[in-house]
């Protein structure tokens, strides 16, 4: 198995792979075998490919950072010639591109050796995996009764079983993070276009969506995003340039920082009392670090926010699913009910209504740049929160039985209630990440929130790799991962 070979993460095993110390096909071959024995409890890894994989490796892997390491991309988005989709959804199943998107280009030229995919939630909308197209819910690796969260829950089960390193992954509400605190991994949402979203899509979902990766250690995410950072052709906006590119920024800490810590929502509201611990124990580390440590929280519009959120997303949503129908009626058996609410949601709204929303998350992107830099210069450089406002939920809790999808959304115990955090930041573009620094008392999961100004990516992930020095999580692995 993988972490018979002596690696804590892909870095390590890339190592191995240039010391010819094992083949990028015996490497192959163990994640085969930890698929085989573990993923029928998990059900995470879908739509493999071994023989694109094989050829890969005999026509000769690029010379990039990871080569030689086996690697899965998320079943949503990342479109490539020789893997085909599900996209989450039966209405979708077995679709297949006549190109490759250029975030794949991008990660096949660090030398992975892609092998298959990872399931998501129907469209993506959804802090669970559950989808109806695979047959039956992904489950936790620490605990099969909860959910690996979602929409990149395979992702995040496949890499906390130990069946790959790292995995893609991409984030449009939360949907690298939620995975990351459910399975105890790092998860790091870039500002808004660090990353291309070409050719096939100008922007997800309002420029709110953007990929990412599900690793072990920050280095791996580091990398990751500098072999993939930059605009594409005819992109539509650009993030801010890098300095000195991830993998330099964590060669040491940052400045000392000015953190503000929420041990609530961001509304206020009270959250699991484990949860708050593990953001009050994070901000110990940090005043031990030398960071400057005092409670805050922006003053901005949440919830209006998160119901333009909602609108945006439930518009992509029906725009996506009418455009695959082909004139087809819409049945259950093609997609599941939160899809079909969300459809029937769109066609509520009145024309307007989506640039207006559009309008609601670019106002609100503005009052959280006020929160982290004022006028008077006395903002935090760094806000700390949850992850998510309590454990790992139970495996159906968000299933996607319901066709009130505005209710699924941001109705009472919902997916707001249970994820306030997350999808903030992907309104505002700022850069956020879920760091593994706490554990409930039944051994799940905890993940707290870093959140930076836009475009402070370097000293939002130099400061990650502080953290992870001075905690180190590498060892605590799920137990079926070995």
């Amino acid at each position: 198995m993988i972490g018979d070979l002596g690696a804590t993460d892909a870095t390590e095993l890339a190592g191995l792979v240039a010391r010819r110390e094992v083949s990028p096909d015996e490497l192959l071959d163990a994640a085969l075998a930890a698929v085989e024995a573990r993923n029928p409890a998990i059900n995470a890894v879908v739509l493999m490919q071994e023989q694109v994989a094989r050829r890969s490796i005999a026509a000769g892997l690029p010379q990039g950072p990871f080569r030689g390491v086996p690697f899965l991309i998320k079943d949503l988005g990342c479109e490539a010639v020789d893997f085909p989709t599900h996209n989450g959804s039966r209405l979708f199943a077995n679709t297949r591109h006549k190109g490759d998107s250029n975030i794949f280009r991008r990660i096949r030229a660090t030398g992975v050796v892609t092998f298959g995919r990872t399931t998501s939630p129907e469209g993506g909308v959804g802090a669970a995996t559950e989808s109806a197209v695979y047959g039956g819910p992904t489950r936790n690796p620490w605990n099969l009764d909860h959910t690996s969260g979602g929409s990149s829950g395979g992702a995040g089960a496949a890499v906390a079983a130990g069946i790959v390193a790292f995995a893609h992954g991409s984030d449009g509400g939360g949907s690298v993070r939620i995975p990351a605190s459910s399975c105890g991994l790092f998860g790091f949402k870039p500002t808004r276009a660090r990353l291309p979203d070409g050719p096939f899509s100008g922007e997800g979902w309002a420029g709110m969506a953007i990929d990412g990766f599900l690793t072990r250690s920050v280095r791996d995410t580091a990398t990751m995003l500098d072999a993939c950072e930059g605009a594409d052709l005819g992109a539509p906006y650009w993030a801010p340039p890098l300095a000195r590119g991830h993998a330099q920024a964590i060669s040491r800490p940052p400045r000392r920082l000015r953190v503000a810590i929420c041990d609530t929502t961001l509304t206020g509201q009270p959250i699991h009392p484990e949860v708050a611990e593990a953001v009050h124990a994070a901000g110990r580390l940090l005043e031990a670090l030398g960071h400057h440590v005092e409670p805050g929280r922006p003053v901005a519009d949440v919830p209006g926010m998160m119901r333009a959120w909602t609108d945006i997303v439930g518009v992509g949503s029906a725009l996506s699913i009418r455009t695959a129908l082909k004139g087809r009626v819409l049945t259950e058996d093609l997609v599941e009910a939160v899809g079909r609410g969300a459809v029937a949601h769109a066609e509520t709204l009145h024309p307007t209504r989506y640039l207006e929303a559009v309008e609601e998350i670019h106002d609100f992107g503005r009052e959280m740049a006020a929160f982290f830099r004022p006028e008077d210069g006395t903002g935090p450089d760094i806000l700390l929160t949850a992850t998510l406002a309590e454990p790992p939920a139970r495996v159906g809790r968000f299933a996607h039985k319901t066709e009130d999808y505005v209710g699924f959304r941001i109705g009472p115990g919902g997916i707001f209630d249970y994820s306030p955090f997350c999808a903030i930041f992907n309104a505002s573009g700022q850069p956020a990440a879920s760091l593994p620094l706490g554990w409930s008392s039944d051994g799940l999961p905890i993940g707290v929130h870093l959140a930076a100004p836009f475009g402070a990516d370097e000293e939002l992930i130099a400061l990650c790799a502080e953290i992870e020095r001075a905690a180190p999580w590498a060892a605590k692995r799920a137990p079926m991962a070995g």
